[in-house]
């Protein structure tokens, strides 16, 4: 049985073509688009320019910036620990389960995106400051816990977790909608418990998003700076970090210091993306 050619869609005369060539709209929008990513080289460039290996080695000989290094790594690495256990079973809820009131969840979620970072930090303090008892819960922890929180090294965790999480909620939670559920749902027929059914077969499909969500909640945790400079100060080897660093070395004049530490932060940033990157580009594969 012979089978026949498909039929032309556009008989002779009537075929569309194409007005004109799309190198103008391309070049437009390269043009557009490019002169941001320009911006972004630029200022790079400026900061390597106005800096050198000596000002590096000099910036990290102080005791003050060793102790904001360390600082860092430990509060954005808890930061970052915190924020993951939190955004896991937020992420899931919001994924799997349509409720009333999910909308105000979300935009709840959202505050610390939105807000100036000075009122996250501002709200804080009130919190912690709030006449409780005839107290405040800052002192009521010190008394019975042994435990300052403001103006201390935990202050700068729960500022730097205040905005991160917010963050790793959303990562989380896209991580759960790309996941099927069908492998879910048939443990649930086949007598799961739900708990059962995230735990052995959502939570093992979901590492490479909870390796992300971590990434970009210590990303975020590093250039926190207006929650951090109202709740915890900016203490040197005390409540120092990074970013309240480079207040303080531009405070006191040493804008080379303060230029030196800004390329350290550039550097972390520019790994910890990577890494998202790459677990992203795996997710895709």
């Amino acid at each position: 049985m012979s089978v026949s050619p498909p039929a032309d869609r556009h008989p002779a005369g009537h075929r569309p073509h194409r007005a004109g060539s799309d190198v103008p709209f391309l070049v437009l929008m390269s043009v557009l688009g490019g002169s941001y990513i320009l911006l972004i080289l630029a200022l790079l460039a400026a900061d390597i320019a106005y800096t050198s290996p000596r000002h590096f080695l000099v910036a990290l000989q102080k005791p003050e910036i060793r102790y904001a290094i360390q600082l860092t790594l430990i509060s954005c690495t808890i930061s970052a620990l915190l924020s993951i256990l939190v955004a896991t079973p937020l992420g899931y809820l919001l994924s799997r389960f349509h409720f009333r009131g999910r909308w105000l969840l979300d935009t709840l979620i959202d505050i610390p995106i939105v807000l100036p970072p000075l009122v996250i930090g501002l709200s804080l303090l009130i919190l912690f400051h709030l006449p409780l008892a005839g107290s405040n819960l800052d002192q009521i922890l010190r008394d019975h816990l042994q435990v300052q929180v403001t103006f201390a090294p935990p202050a700068v965790v729960l500022a730097q977790f205040a905005v991160a999480c917010a963050f790793a909620v959303h990562a989380m939670r896209l991580t759960f909608d790309q996941i099927d559920t069908r492998p879910e749902q048939v443990a649930l027929t086949l007598g799961c418990r739900r708990s059962q059914a995230f735990f052995r077969v959502v939570l093992p499909q979901a590492w490479r998003g909870i390796i992300a969500a971590s990434t970009v909640a210590w990303a975020r945790s590093l250039g926190e700076f207006g929650p951090i400079l109202v709740f915890a100060g900016a203490t040197r080897k005390r409540t120092e970090v990074l970013s309240t660093t480079v207040f303080l070395e531009l405070s006191v004049g040493q804008l080379e210091a303060a230029v030196a530490v800004s390329l350290l932060m550039v550097l972390a940033a520019m790994i910890v993306l990577g890494i998202v990157r790459l677990v992203g580009s795996e997710v895709g594969r």
